[in-house]
């Protein structure tokens, strides 16, 4: 193997509650030696769970991260709603008691099932959306009204784990699997809204992107980025179809030329174009029987 600066590759860590996603980057390049670690989709600061981070050239990696679906376990609260669809924010409205209390859990069922499927939503005010070059979130917070556009998103599980009464609120345990740009805030938001009664999120988990499970992540606190690194081509390999290199192909590819090949498999999309050692050479494009780099990896960074 050949020596290198650094290392690259892909970590899973399981954010804690309490810390922004830019908090996790910035004490994992500590911890990493190098300044180039990125994140493929922030989690806000009460959120908990899988955060995926790429080290050096795989940063390169993330693009194709961000757009994968994700599923998160969650915590809705029926009763009030907030400013921020969160506990996070202050209260705007709370139902009586009483009429919390009579709302049907058949209601609540017919609310969920509403939701789901392919929708058509408001992101929350406190988003990371960009309204005339500001962060929405920042706007909201500066007392600013901010309107945002719908968007269309796909809701395909919203499962109701657990319900309970809880002081003049009912809260409800939910397990849902979504595409990219889903806000989970938003359905609590509008559950609450086609009830009558508010509604706002209390607890949210990221359980998972695409093929990534928190259960393989690392806990930040005792977080050993060496022992931890996923390597870019098993990621590739998890994430696209592979084509496997020749050792000539190999340096060709290195140096940007375009290679007469026929795509491993049907249909579109990038394709990992692994070297004969293993090493991820670069991702690649099939057109006509002519496959072209997309993007390309250096060959001496270190593999995890």
């Amino acid at each position: 193997m050949r020596r290198s600066s650094g290392q690259s590759g892909i970590l899973l860590v399981d954010k804690p509650a309490g810390l922004t996603s830019h908090d996790v980057v910035a004490r994992t390049r500590k911890r990493a030696a190098t300044r180039k670690v990125g994140h493929a989709g922030t989690l806000d600061p009460m959120a908990t769970g899988l955060l995926v981070l790429g080290i050096n050239s795989s940063t390169r990696l993330l693009t194709y991260l961000v757009g994968l679906d994700k599923e998160y376990l969650a915590t809705i609260r029926l009763g009030a709603s907030t400013n921020t669809d969160d506990a996070e924010g202050e209260i705007l409205r709370t139902a009586p008691a009483g009429r919390v209390a009579a709302v049907d859990p058949a209601a609540i069922r017919a609310g969920l099932d509403s939701l789901r499927g392919v929708i058509s939503q408001v992101p929350s005010s406190v988003s990371a959306i960009k309204v005339d070059g500001k962060r929405a979130y920042t706007l909201a917070r500066a007392g600013e009204t901010v309107e945002l556009a719908a968007r269309t998103v796909t809701i395909s599980a919203l499962e109701l784990l657990d319900s309970r009464a809880t002081d003049g609120f009912i809260d409800l345990d939910v397990r849902v699997e979504c595409s990219s740009g889903t806000y989970i805030r938003a359905i609590a938001r509008d559950l609450g809204a086609s009830l009558g009664i508010g509604g706002h999120l209390t607890a949210l988990r990221r359980t998972r992107i695409g093929p990534f499970s928190v259960s393989d992540a690392a806990e930040l606190e005792t977080l050993d980025v060496a022992a931890s690194l996923l390597g870019p081509a098993d990621v590739a390999s998890r994430l696209f179809p592979v084509y496997r290199l020749s050792a000539a192909e190999a340096v060709d590819l290195g140096h940007g030329k375009r290679l007469e090949a026929a795509r491993p498999v049907e249909g579109d999309g990038p394709v990992a174009a692994i070297a004969p050692e293993g090493q991820l050479v670069g991702l690649i494009e099939f057109s006509e029987g002519v496959a072209r780099p997309l993007v390309n990896f250096p060959a001496d960074e270190v593999l995890a």
